[in-house]
């Protein structure tokens, strides 16, 4: 009964004429963005953090989750009519939805996906809805120590699966860690790593940190790849219809697919890309005899339809943790995170108690959202593929522009300018020898967390380290932590040895 007086408190308020015009405005950028390669929810995000000193923090975050769930969406339009991934959960839609779109089917492709995509949304915002809570219960069962540990996991399982390997991973870590270190120390009032400046006394902001990695950093990064090229083929998308055997074909998957990608975005570190990948095989295993010669020749809808659901079921999930337990579990949620902090609000277990309109007005503007995005996908589809000819050079342009006013609109400082290009230039050699950029924000966000959270412990035990092991909540978290950072390692190891 709790969440549906929460939903209808939400509602209250979702519906008015300025918070749907933000969930509007979130669905147009976050599609068109989602359209485009290489500019996904985190950098658009990002570029927009400086409005939060602006706007009220209702509208900001319908704005942002908007944005979120628009990035989603527009992911599968290029990957269905021109074979180009807008975002990485949209990877495997492209595997049949393409074949799809060469056959003359585009239009059922792309209904399928915003069909699909419109399913998982409701299926993954009613799971935001009514299981938020119920981990809020159990995270108010937590202490300091069970807290620091799950800190721990977070920062393994995210260095862990992002990026080629789990020591790059780790290293971006350590650089975000070290990062939010800057400043005063807030229990001896001892300025740390701030070398003389008095701009730096009150830590280095997050904002600028994110629009530098991902904004400033990509469009560098582009700069340094571009070469002039062949447009890519714009293909009819036809009619968007789906006939009765598509909508019967389609169905199922849509369900299978919410139902895999929700668990593996609430689990730190899961992503999209897995469930995606987890629904396309099963897809395949389950399709009826007669259409299984479709796959990977003419197109199965069935592989478009379950990966689709998948990736959007994921993508509500990815909010359960950062809203419940603080804990952001990819790039997008731990720029939100920032973005609450930025309010003064900190996400967390006693968020829906401090901040409940907030959060119920933000949960329900997630289904109007949905019906947003499924009434504009299908008829601006024209419109997206039309973005697709900005010349490189001059988008990447003006990325860099808006990410300098902005920046520069946040404190008026040079410092901030020159910190900001000086992480752009680092962020753009990540990406160029493959380091991940999102556990730098996330350690930076999450270390002095962490820190806090051990001292706490420490003093709470009065200096005993044996806390994190003897607690039986802490032992087991640290346990699955080294599982997931040595797992891998040692399956390896064992495959070789006993491998043919």
């Amino acid at each position: 009964m709790e969440a549906i007086d929460g939903l209808a408190l939400g509602f209250t308020h979702a519906l008015t004429i300025t918070n749907l015009g933000w969930a509007l405005l979130g669905c147009f950028l976050g599609t068109a963005i989602g359209v485009l390669p290489g500019i996904g929810p985190a950098l658009t995000i990002a570029l927009l953090l400086p409005i939060t000193f602006q706007v009220s923090a209702t509208g900001a975050f319908i704005l942002f989750c908007g944005i979120f769930y628009g990035a989603m969406y527009g992911g599968s339009t290029t990957s269905i009519l021109l074979n180009a991934p807008g975002e990485s959960g949209s990877i495997i839609t492209a595997l049949e939805g393409a074949k799809m779109a060469k056959n003359g089917r585009a239009g059922p492709a792309l209904a399928t996906a915003a069909i699909g995509s419109f399913v998982a949304g409701i299926v993954g915002t009613l799971g935001i809805a009514f299981i938020g809570p119920v981990i809020v219960d159990f995270a108010l069962l937590l202490g300091p120590a069970e807290y620091f540990c799950l800190m721990v996991l977070c920062f393994v399982t995210v260095s862990a699966v992002l990026g080629g390997s789990a020591l790059r991973g780790l290293t971006s870590l350590f650089l975000g860690l070290t990062l939010g270190l800057i400043g005063i120390d807030l229990q001896t009032g001892q300025p740390r790593m701030t070398f003389g400046l008095p701009e730096l006394y009150d830590g280095v902001n997050v904002v600028l940190v994110a629009v530098g990695l991902f904004a400033v950093a990509e469009a560098l990064h582009m700069a340094w790849r571009h070469h002039a090229g062949e447009k890519a083929e714009v293909r009819p998308v036809g009619k968007l219809m789906l006939s009765r055997s598509d909508l019967k074909r389609s169905f199922w998957p849509w369900m299978r697919g919410a139902g895999l990608g929700f668990p593996f975005g609430v689990m730190p570190a899961g992503g999209t890309e897995m469930p995606t990948m987890l629904s396309y095989y099963t897809e395949r295993k389950l399709v009826a005899p007669e259409h299984a010669h479709e796959f990977g020749t003419v197109g199965a809808i069935e592989g478009v339809a379950g990966p689709e659901a998948a990736n959007n079921a994921a993508a509500a999930g990815i909010l359960v943790p950062m809203l419940t337990l603080g804990l952001p579990t990819s790039a997008t949620a731990a720029i939100m995170l920032s973005a609450f902090q930025s309010y003064g609000i900190q996400p967390g277990p006693l968020l829906f108690e401090t901040q409940g309109e907030l959060v119920w007005t933000l949960i329900a503007s997630l289904f109007v959202a949905n019906v947003m995005l499924v009434v504009l996908n299908l008829p601006l589809i024209g419109l997206w593929v039309r973005i697709l000819k900005i010349p490189t050079p001059q988008l990447y342009a003006g990325i860099l522009v808006f990410a300098t006013i902005g920046t520069y609109g946040i404190s008026n400082s040079v410092v901030d300018l020159l910190l900001l290009y000086g992480i752009g230039i680092i962020g753009m050699f990540m990406r160029r020898f493959d380091f991940p950029v999102a556990p730098v924000v996330i350690g930076m966000i999450l270390g002095p967390m962490a820190e806090q959270a051990l001292r706490q412990a420490l003093t709470i035990s009065q200096g005993d380290w044996s806390v994190f092991v003897t607690r039986p909540g802490s032992l087991a978290i640290l346990a699955v932590a080294l599982l997931a950072l040595l797992g891998p390692k040692v399956y390896g190891v064992w495959a070789r040895r006993t491998g043919p």
